[in-house]
């Protein structure tokens, strides 16, 4: 047996991570023969639900997790992790300002970065759920300058996997048929889902999404707004927000971290920019297409991108760039 991995799930008694939990804990993500040790932090007022979570963890009789530790201190949250998924954030209530969010999300993400940067391993591979993601992310890196900057990311997978099942349902296939979208930029209304690249596998032979569906109007209109927007329709319908499909795309995302991504594909994610092919601005954590190996992720770079995608694109950074100033304004006072 391999030796047991630590990891910490914040805001962990709430809905996303009660989907999440038992999928990390019976092997499915870091794998069937990985012991885990799960970390659950939250704030001090729900300890007691989260004593409720534990209690239920162990009432799986699950043989890979070897312990459960709650806790509402930093300092034993991120102690020698290995990996940290950052749940946790301040949801936005109603009549509250996007920047008010940030604000209040500036707070807890400097305090988790530092955290991470004093005691976290520092290979620890870092994945920002909370919202707003990708900016969320970027402060957490920056507050962990010991920290390699590959080594954080942030969710945008729930959009890919959203704009696959679209694509799949509407050409009538299932959606492991579909493969290389892309989610560029912010996880957010401005994100731009983009299959220009994809290809669907139907009775066997591989078609680029634009020959199987032959509804230019819809791919670049409805398409588009349906996965921007789905978030949103979830909560409408539900009264809450995405949790269990949140869940299956965290699980995603770190099983692609841990174990690659299959040759010849790509997935999104939402990476530090850098010195990237695209001309995105480089002080972003903003979603590309990357193939994974060996724990590290590669840009997927040389795609064509036409008018359409780079108006979009850019769309979507500049929103970005106004959130991190915006964010870092408050960092700095």
């Amino acid at each position: 047996m391999a030796e047991a991995i630590r990891v910490v799930v914040t805001g962990a008694a709430g809905q996303i991570a009660y989907s999440l939990l038992y999928s990390i804990a019976k092997g499915d993500v870091f794998g069937k023969d990985q012991p885990i040790i799960l970390v659950l932090l939250d704030i001090p007022p729900m300890l007691p639900v989260l004593d409720g979570v534990v209690m239920e963890l162990q009432d799986c009789a699950l043989p890979l997790l070897r312990e459960v530790i709650p806790t509402d201190k930093v300092e034993v949250g991120f102690k020698d992790i290995d990996a940290a998924i950052l749940v946790g954030s301040m949801p936005r209530k109603e009549g509250m300002e996007r920047k008010d969010l940030l604000k209040a999300n500036v707070a807890i993400f400097k305090t988790q970065g530092a955290a991470l940067d004093k005691f976290a391993k520092k290979t620890v591979k870092v994945v920002v759920v909370g919202n707003p993601a990708n900016t969320n992310c970027l402060i957490a890196s920056k507050s962990a300058p010991s920290i390699p900057k590959e080594n954080f990311s942030c969710l945008t997978r729930l959009d890919h996997n959203r704009a696959c099942s679209q694509v799949a349902m509407r050409c009538g296939v299932s959606a492991d048929k579909v493969k290389n979208v892309i989610i560029w930029g912010n996880h957010s209304s401005t994100q731009y889902p983009d299959v220009h690249h994809t290809k669907v596998t139907v009775s066997g032979s591989e078609v680029a999404a634009y020959d199987c569906i032959k509804d230019d109007a819809w791919l670049r209109g409805e398409f588009i707004s349906t996965v921007q927007l789905r978030g949103a329709a979830v909560i409408k319908a539900r009264k809450l927000s995405s949790a269990m499909s949140a869940a299956k795309a965290i699980c995603d995302h770190i099983r692609d971290i841990w174990f690659g991504t299959k040759e010849g594909e790509f997935i999104s994610m939402g990476i530090y920019a850098g010195a990237n092919t695209y001309g995105i601005p480089e002080d972003l954590i903003y979603s590309f297409p990357v193939q994974i190996k060996n724990k590290t992720w590669k840009v997927v770079d040389g795609l064509s991108i036409n008018d359409f995608s780079r108006a979009k694109m850019d769309a979507t950074a500049a929103e970005l760039v106004e959130e991190r100033d915006t964010a870092m304004d408050f960092l700095s006072n």
